[in-house]
Order: C-alpha cells, then structure tokens, then sequence
C-alpha cells in the first residue's frame, strides 16, 4: 500500500485543443516537491488538477486513497490547502480577515471562531511574518505583502497536502528564503506541491519533478545527479547545476550557463 497522500495516474489533461499533460503518473507523500520546467509544460495544469480544478480528459487522482471526485468540495478543502498564481481576495479585508478564510472548510458559512481557530489565524500569521500589519486592508499592501497574506490563508486551513503555484511571486529575497525555511518545515509533517519557476529555490526542495511537453522526464531528490542532467537538458543547456558554497547538506543550485 502506497504511503502518498496525493496520486495520479496515467494523467490527460487538453486545453484550447492542445494535450498539456501527457500520461503523468505521480506519488506525493509526506515532503515537500517541487515541480519545475519550462514554460508550457504543464506545470500549472498538473496543480490544478491535484486541487480539483480542472478535470483531466483521463486518468485517475487520488486523495487519501480515494478518488478526489469522492470527496465533496468543503472536504477537499479540509485536506486541501490550495494558493493560486493569481491569488484572490477581495481588497477591502483585512489581513487577519483573510486568512481566517482559510478556516472556513472547517467552520463552515455560519459558525463563530473559537480558540483554536484564533490559535490557527495566528499560527499562520507569524509563520509569513504578517503580525505587524495584519489588520491592514489587502488593497493597502504591497504585491509581496498580499502574497504573504494569501499563503498565511492557505496555511490556516492546516490542511494536510498544501497546493502552491509560485508562492515565491512578488517575494524580496529574504522573504524567498524565509518561505525556502517554512517549507522545509512543513515538509516533515505534510505533503507540500509547489509549482517554482526560480530554479535555485526550487533545488532546496525534498524532491524535484521534471516536466517538458506534458511528460515528467524525470523524478527524484534534490541531489540526484540523473535529475540534474535532465534539468540542464530540458532547459537546452542554459543552465548548471552546481553545489550550493557553504551547504553542509549537499544542496545544490542552477546558475547561467553564459557559454552554452
């Protein structure tokens, strides 16, 4: 018996009349892996798919062992934590306001927030370090300081699989390497799905998923040395891959390849 929390298999997925995923057969289980490739590989498709989404032409996803159609929507939302690209909200919420959002799959419409859920709001908000301005209205802050609010709304779910596609936009650099850090940390206790187009965030990961045209070309850890010939390959050689200087844990990142 698989221990993946997350499963697809034999994934079809069209849009406009075009195969975006071609065959995918995925596990995700506890860790967290991120998805990487070039533009138009399917990225973006395969998480929406995970989530619910977008339903693939063929092919079969599993939550928990059971089929994702089998859960109604407010149970994928217990389980399934999900940030979007172009995450929405409306602008006239306040940061705390919003990520108590993230509680509602366990609330539902009507009932009043209790302890735990306050306990929950803010969990999430010192985890993206949102405390100093969180009752800020979404349309007063900056790109980044939305972002952080969207994810600090995803987290208060504390849903079991967290969904994200490209948590890192409108991110500083030490707001990227802060989510790197958090991510680790929610890896060890639940699966995390990220969509990274920023190569050497995306090398910090657990485990690496290599699309290109729809097909996953490769699979595995940060420091499998087949995955990053199949990374140099796919994006033509643009890149190296390299051992990240001072890592004690056998990181690695990408740098240009100016010689190619």
């Amino acid at each position: 018996m698989s221990s993946a929390a997350l499963r697809v298999h034999a994934l079809h997925m069209s849009l406009g009349g075009h195969e975006v995923l071609r065959g995918v057969s995925l596990d995700f289980a506890v860790g967290w892996t991120a998805i990487v490739g070039p533009n138009g590989a399917g990225k973006s498709t395969l998480l929406h798919v995970l989530a619910g989404l977008l339903k693939p032409a063929a092919g079969r996803v599993e939550l928990a062992g059971q089929a994702l159609a089998h859960w109604s929507a407010r149970q994928r939302g217990q389980r399934l934590a999900w940030l979007s690209q172009q995450g929405e909200a409306t602008g006239e919420l306040t940061v705390r306001e919003v990520v108590h959002l993230g509680r509602l799959p366990l609330l539902g419409l009507f009932a009043v927030p209790g302890p735990a859920d306050e306990a929950a709001v803010d969990e999430a908000i010192a985890a993206t370090e949102c405390a100093a301005w969180q009752h800020r209205r979404l349309h007063e802050l900056s790109g980044g300081e939305r972002q952080r609010a969207l994810l600090a709304r995803a987290l208060a779910t504390q849903a079991p699989v967290l969904l994200l596609d490209e948590p890192t936009t409108h991110l500083d650099p030490p707001h990227q390497v802060a989510l790197v850090k958090l991510l680790r940390r929610l890896g060890r206790t639940r699966t995390v799905v990220s969509v990274l187009h920023d190569l050497p965030l995306a090398l910090q990961a657990d485990r690496l998923v290599v699309l290109e045209q729809g097909h996953v070309r490769a699979e595995g850890a940060h420091d499998d040395p087949v995955l990053h010939a199949t990374l140099v390959a796919v994006f033509g050689g643009a890149l190296r891959v390299e051992p990240l200087a001072g890592s004690s844990a056998g990181r690695y990142v990408t740098v240009p390849n100016l010689e190619a």
